[in-house]
């Protein structure tokens, strides 16, 4: 039977013959649910303006996308995303859904989406290190590029939630980049379940095991160092958002880091959305920005009252 469930999603492209034959099931069943994931980031999104690509690295993968903002003249706020794919795959172009493109620079803000470098060439605290360096990089040209660089949002969905969490609770990575958090307004960290990496390793999925191990080994103190929630002792970002829908490893630890940031001083609040699964994990993603999703209008409205109007 096990034969012929794997020949059958072999046949259907979602793994191949050779990793059939030989991956332990951990890992095929991983490599299926990753599949999945990337297969439904498809977007019925209008089609967004050509976007400016920047490097803001000697490695290829630290590229991103710029989009200016529309129908203003002024310098805009920024919102800087940063895609998911378990710290090992995913880019820019595949895993940061259709819509954030089209519904931010429309509602007069600048947007980029980055890449970074992937596990395992790269650490997850290069990773990090990457996201604080492309904002770096938007932000030395901010007249140039039409940014408001008082006003900045980082916005990242699964791995990338995690990131952007980090790098808003953790200082050293915005000061190796030469910025502070005085540079960031807020962070949107949405539907990661990582923040608390030790309980993740302990707690989460079993599917996900062995991404967590690659990504974060199996030193505690680096797991510690590398868990937003664990690092949420003030100073930290001033604000964030932690949007997530209904998995229950997610939902605990989103409401574990907002707990911790308050604690810390800062303002954080969680929303809760529809949606349960991988189905609902692609979809919290895929379709942020779609004005008819649920969860655009509560974003809409926090971004409007972190960026002053």
């Amino acid at each position: 039977m096990r034969n012929t469930v794997i020949l059958s999603l072999a046949a259907l492209g979602l793994i191949g013959a050779s990793v059939a034959d030989a991956r332990p099931a951990g890992k095929w069943r991983e490599r299926i649910a990753e599949r999945i994931a990337a297969r439904s980031q498809a977007s019925s999104a209008p089609a967004a303006a050509a976007p400016q690509t920047l490097s803001y690295g000697s490695n290829p993968l630290q590229v991103l996308d710029f989009y200016r903002a529309q129908g203003t003249a002024k310098p805009a706020p920024l919102v800087l995303f940063v895609h998911g794919g378990g710290w090992k795959r995913g880019s820019k172009d595949n895993a940061a859904g259709g819509w954030k493109q089209v519904h931010y620079p429309a509602s007069g803000y600048a947007y980029a989406s980055i890449n970074y470098r992937l596990v395992p060439d790269a650490t997850v605290e290069q990773q990090a290190a990457d996201v604080a360096t492309a904002l770096a990089h938007l932000l030395k040209r901010a007249d140039a590029l039409g940014i408001d660089r008082g006003r900045v949002v980082l916005m990242g969905h699964s791995a990338g939630a995690h990131l952007v969490a980090l790098v808003g609770t953790d200082e050293q990575y915005l000061r190796g980049a030469g910025l502070s958090f005085a540079d960031v307004d807020g962070v949107i960290p949405i539907d990661g379940a990582a923040y608390d990496v030790p309980a993740q390793m302990r707690d989460g999925p079993p599917i996900m095991q062995d991404t967590y191990a690659q990504a974060f080994g199996n030193d505690p103190a680096r797991q510690r160092a590398l868990s937003p929630t664990l690092q949420a002792a003030a100073p930290n970002a001033p604000a964030f958002l932690i949007p997530h829908v209904q998995r229950p490893d997610g939902i605990r630890q989103s409401d574990a880091l907002a707990a911790a940031l308050r604690s810390a001083g800062a303002r954080a609040e969680t929303a809760s959305f529809d949606g349960t699964g991988l189905k609902g994990h692609a979809e919290i993603n895929r379709s942020m920005g779609d004005p008819a999703y649920a969860a655009t209008p509560v974003v809409d409205a926090w971004l409007k009252r972190v960026f002053g109007g």
